[in-house]
Order: structure tokens, then C-alpha cells, then sequence
């Protein structure tokens, strides 16, 4: 420990800083494929998929991703932060690089050719096709199955991100300033978002939508070199001076634990026990979905709607705009800390906030209207811009309560249950939706004042934007008042 100098070091926030780096590069790998999936020479144009194959991939990451969280949660906590991070991006990495190699997968599956490359097993793939009609069909299905064991690995390795970015926080920073460090590194999914669309759409363009699962795969192994010469625990870190290190341990709880082991965890079944637990798991499970649905819908909606590539010049400045409203989520960290300033007890400071974040969404109500009477897509971009950052705000306080309630032992296992009830609230919303603006589409559906996929698009975003008052009323009658669970239990 450096005692050198009684000025305060700031080590932690270039650990926030290196979770905010993690965070872009997740959400730059969550988006490849909603980036590749529409406009010509995309996936769904060589592969034949429709809107429920499209949905269908997508809900099964939400499910796969929603089974991993259950133990990815316990897994960072036994495993330790830095090493159990560490697993968890390279599994990542390593299931959004394989994307790439589905087309050649598909080709030497159906024609018995697996040595033609990435241009090669297309032309194969179209010469298939055009031989017999039922071909197509066997493209579409193959495919979607080899997409769907991908997403399920990129899911694996995402499930273990969250619990280890809250178990890093609680271990860098007082409660006061949780939500603040949670918003900036939660912030990277919007930058991510903001990047994507400048650089995916440009490598699927020029080098075929396989080099844009590679390139942005690959930043995972960068990011794992330096996390292992960055990250240690406060105690044990050089870089972090006496007084920095009592200011992170300003709240009292763990100041004696220096090392993972010496503080005992709560036993995963025993979590489900505690009324607390719960709340975060209604909280996740409202509002993971509504974030989820736009991240892997809005680049098809534009096109089903607009006719809008997500290439075109209109395009990236559309999804740019989007994401850069989702900035303004950095302030709604900090909303909860001007309450605890005041007196509030963290808690009660967090759910004032997200109170507050919860009324944002209404304004999804009226996204479709507008879009349909003014016949411009900005309109329901700035909106769904709006919910976006609503949703980052809360999503950085909801996280933080965990650390408020719980022991830093056990922040990952219980962030990683909630993380699971909000990759199956994701699940429900995307395989519903594609099935659901399929059905739409087909019989004409009306509904609301619209006939077709826009009326299908209507109800979800009205679905949407009532999500998060109703988690908000349901987590305040389960724990109204603070109620730290961490001498109860010992």
C-alpha cells in the first residue's frame, strides 16, 4: 500500500474507468447482430429469416443469458473479481468471434463444403437454394440454430459482466457514491451504441458482416490484458493510499476484510429468503426487457417502418442520436447522492430517484403516433432516446441497491439472480415480439389506430413504457424502507 503521500489517490476511477472500457465493448457485441441483420447483403437477406427467426434468436439469448445469470452471480463470488472476470469476457469474446463462421457452418452442414471461405460458402449457399424450393427453408433453420448456439456462449460469458461490475464497485466505492460510479460504467452501453453504428454496418459493408463479429469480438482479449496488471483489491493494491482506501471504506461494512475469503457469503438458496432479493428481482424482471428490445429491434423497426438501412447515412445518424440521448443517464447516477447529501438514507435516496426515472418512459406512448402522423422516424427515435436513458438512470440505481443491502460477499450472487429475472422478462418480450409482428403482419392486425406490424409496434411500446412503475410500486411494497439484510443473517 503506498503511505508516501496523505493526499488522496484516485486509483478507483480508473477502475471505473476500465469497467466503463468492458461495458462499450459488451454492448458493441450485443449490437453486431441487430447491425447486421436488415438492408441488402445483411443476414437476414442470406439466410431467409423472418421476423420469428429473428425474434426467436434473440429470446433464446435472453433465456440463455437469464439460466447463466442464476449462477454466473456465485460463480464471480467464489471465483474472486478479477479472475472470474477475467472468464467471463474471454467466453464472451470467444462466442461473438465463432458468429463469424455460421454461414461457413451452414454451407458445409448442407453441401458437404467446408473449405470455401466466408464469399465462397455464400455462392454455394445461393446455388442450394435456387436447386429446390425446400432448400431455403433448410438455410433458414440451419442457420438459426448454429446463430442460436453462439448466442448462447456470447450469453455464458455475458452473464457473469454484471455481477462482477457491481462486486468491483461495492469493493471501490462508499454507498454514497455507487450509483455514480454504476451510471458512468453503465454508460459505456450507450458509447457502445453511439460507436456501433460508425463501425459495424462500415465493416459489414466492405469486408462482409463476418469481419464485424471478429473485429468487435476481438477488443474482449485487448480489454483482458490490461485487467490483469490493473485490477486488485483495494486492500492489497500499491496504487491505492491509506487515505483513498479509508474512503472507500468510509461506511464501516468489510473495513477489517482484506481478502475475499475472510467474509463469509450468504448461501445461494438462502438468498431467495430475504424480501430484498425479491424486490431487485421484480425490478429487473419489469424493465431488463424494454431496454433489451430496443437494443435488438430499433435497427429493424426503422427498416420494417421507415425503410431505413441501418448503412444509410440516415441510419447511423438515427441509432447515433438514440444513444447520445442514453448519455444523460450519467446525471441520474448522481440524483440519489444530492438525496443522501440531504439526510436520506441510501436507499430511500435511490427509489426517490427511481421515481423519478419511472415516469420517463410514458412518453414510449406516444413514439408510434407520432411517428405515423408526422411520417418522420425522429420523432420516435427522441423518444425512445428518452426511455433509453431513463432506463440506464435506473438501471444504475437498482444495481447499487444491492451493495446497499446486501454484504460485498454476496453483491454477485445476488445481482446475478436479478440478472436472471431480467434475461426472462427479456426472453418473454423479444420471442414474443417477433412472433408477434409476424402474426401482425401476415393478418393485417388492427389495433390502436394501426393495421399491421405498426400496430403490433404500438402495443409493445406501450407495453414498455408502463413497465417501470409497475416494478417501482411492486419493489416499494416488498421492502419500503431501508433494511440491510447483513447482520439479520450472520
Amino acid at each position: 500500500m503506498n503511505t508516501k503521500t496523505n493526499k488522496m489517490t484516485n486509483y478507483r476511477w480508473l477502475i471505473c474507468g476500465m469497467l466503463f472500457l468492458a461495458t462499450t465493448v459488451n454492448y458493441m457485441d450485443r449490437q453486431v447482430l441487430s447491425l447486421t441483420y436488415p438492408g441488402e447483403g445483411g443476414i437476414q437477406q442470406e439466410f431467409g429469416w423472418s421476423d420469428a427467426n429473428y425474434g426467436r434468436i434473440t429470446g433464446i439469448f435472453s433465456l440463455a443469458y437469464a439460466i447463466c445469470n442464476l449462477f454466473a452471480g456465485k460463480f464471480i463470488d467464489w471465483m474472486g473479481t478479477k479472475k472470474g472476470y477475467l472468464w467471463a469476457i474471454f467466453i464472451w469474446s470467444t462466442g461473438a468471434v465463432i458468429h463469424a463462421f455460421c454461414g461457413i457452418a451452414t454451407c458445409g452442414i448442407l453441401t458437404g463444403n467446408w473449405m470455401e471461405g466466408f464469399e465462397g460458402s455464400k455462392e454455394l449457399l445461393r446455388a442450394f437454394s435456387d436447386e429446390y424450393a425446400g432448400n431455403a427453408l433448410m438455410i433458414s433453420t440451419v442457420s438459426v440454430w448454429l446463430f442460436l448456439g453462439c448466442r448462447c456462449i456470447l450469453a455464458l460469458g455475458e452473464a457473469g459482466t454484471s455481477p462482477a461490475a457491481i462486486k468491483v464497485t461495492a469493493e471501490y466505492f462508499p454507498k454514497k457514491d455507487r450509483a455514480f460510479a454504476t451510471a458512468i460504467f453503465n454508460s459505456g452501453a450507450s458509447v457502445g451504441a453511439l460507436i456501433a453504428p460508425f463501425t459495424i454496418p462500415v465493416l459489414a459493408k466492405h469486408f462482409g458482416w463476418e469481419m464485424a463479429f471478429i473485429v468487435i469480438g476481438a477488443l474482449g482479449y485487448v480489454w483482458m490484458a490490461f485487467w490483469i496488471f490493473a485490477y486488485h483489491k483495494p486492500q492489497a493494491n500499491k496504487r491505492v493510499n491509506e487515505a483513498e482506501l479509508a474512503y472507500i471504506m468510509q461506511d464501516g461494512d468489510d473495513a477489517e476484510t482484506t481478502s475475499e475469503e475472510d467474509d463469509k457469503p450468504i448461501s445461494f438458496w438462502r438468498c431467495f429468503t430475504f424480501r430484498q432479493t425479491w424486490a431487485f428481482i421484480v425490478g429487473k424482471f419489469m424493465t431488463d426487457g424494454v431496454w433489451w428490445f430496443f437494443l435488438f429491434w430499433t435497427p429493424a423497426y426503422l427498416s420494417s417502418q421507415f425503410g431505413i438501412n441501418p448503412s444509410d447515412p440516415l441510419g447511423i445518424a438515427l441509432i447515433f442520436v438514440l444513444y447520445l440521448i442514453t448519455m444523460l443517464s450519467i446525471i441520474g447516477g448522481k440524483l440519489p447522492t444530492v438525496f443522501i447529501n440531504k439526510g436520506m438514507d441510501p436507499y430511500a435516496g435511490r427509489m426517490r430517484a427511481m421515481l423519478i426515472f419511472a415516469f420517463f418512459p410514458l412518453v414510449g406512448l406516444f413514439a408510434q403516433p407520432l411517428g405515423g402522423v408526422f411520417g418522420t422516424p425522429w420523432f420516435p427515435i427522441i423518444l425512445i432516446g428518452i426511455i433509453g436513458a431513463a432506463h440506464q438512470s435506473w438501471s444504475a440505481n437498482i444495481f447499487s441497491t444491492v451493495g446497499d443491502m446486501f454484504p460485498k460477499s454476496t453483491v454477485a450472487t445476488i445481482t446475478g439472480i436479478g440478472s436472471m429475472a431480467g434475461g426472462i422478462g427479456s426472453y418473454l418480450i423479444n420471442q414474443g415480439s417477433g412472433i408477434f409482428f409476424t402474426y401482425a403482419e401476415n393478418s393485417q392486425m388492427q389495433a390502436l389506430g394501426f393495421t399491421g406490424k405498426p400496430a403490433a409496434y404500438m402495443i409493445v411500446f406501450c407495453i414498455c413504457a408502463v413497465a417501470y412503475l409497475i416494478g417501482w410500486c411492486i419493489m416499494k411494497m416488498l421492502v419500503p424502507r431501508y433494511e440491510p439484510v447483513v447482520e439479520s443473517w450472520k
